[in-house]
């Protein structure tokens, strides 16, 4: 009986020694984002004419492990936002009513938030991307789950992180003049983002 127990007793002993061994065996970094460096872009759309602008994004928890984007919380604050496309006199017409309840309601929502859950490598060959990053997604008081391709080169002490692609607005209960009827007072739904994300070890 005692050299069974001393067998059994042993055998943890080495399981607990190896699994040690595994974990030192992995490369855990943090990085840190260059909010001068990083934005967000978008455009959004109706029928007749578009606009074009910004936000800035601050982030927090950057880690990588084994060299791969692991996890990751970005901030964008609503006041931030910006414009690309119209003349200087206009723009605070266009801003001031993105900031109001129509839309993002930045009194009372004044960020939006993205945390990463999962980062994978992308299964499609032709895709100027290398990762699907998912993850949630906060807006106007309202969290949903969206994946998006991404292109992120890790070279050095930098974590480059770009990516392409569209969400609908009205998931998160941004509805102003979504309906169709409007013609061409119609915003539609989708809107471009576009992510240049900078971070440094």
């Amino acid at each position: 009986m005692k050299r069974t127990f001393f067998k059994i007793l042993a055998l943890i002993v080495v399981i607990n020694l190896t699994s040690c061994g595994d974990d030192d065996d992995i490369s855990s970094n943090s990085y840190k984002l260059q909010e001068a460096s990083s934005k967000i872009e978008w455009k959004g759309y109706s029928p007749v004419l578009f606009h074009v602008g910004s936000f800035s994004v601050k982030g927090e928890d950057i880690e990588v492990i084994d060299g791969r984007l692991f996890s990751g919380t970005f901030t964008i604050p609503i006041v931030s936002i910006q414009n690309f496309d119209l003349p200087e006199e206009v723009k605070p017409e266009l801003l001031n009513h993105l900031k109001s309840a129509d839309f993002f309601n930045l009194a009372v929502h004044p960020n939006a938030k993205f945390i990463i859950t999962k980062v994978e490598p992308s299964t499609n060959p032709a895709a100027e991307t290398n990762y699907i990053i998912t993850g949630n997604f906060t807006m106007l008081g309202q969290t949903h789950p969206i994946s998006f391709p991404a292109l992120i080169i890790l070279e050095g002490n930098n974590l480059k992180l770009d990516s392409v692609f569209e969400i609908d607005r009205t998931k998160w209960g941004m509805n102003y003049a979504a309906d169709p009827e409007l013609g061409e007072h119609h915003i539609l739904p989708g809107v471009d983002i576009k992510l240049d994300i900078l971070a440094k070890k």
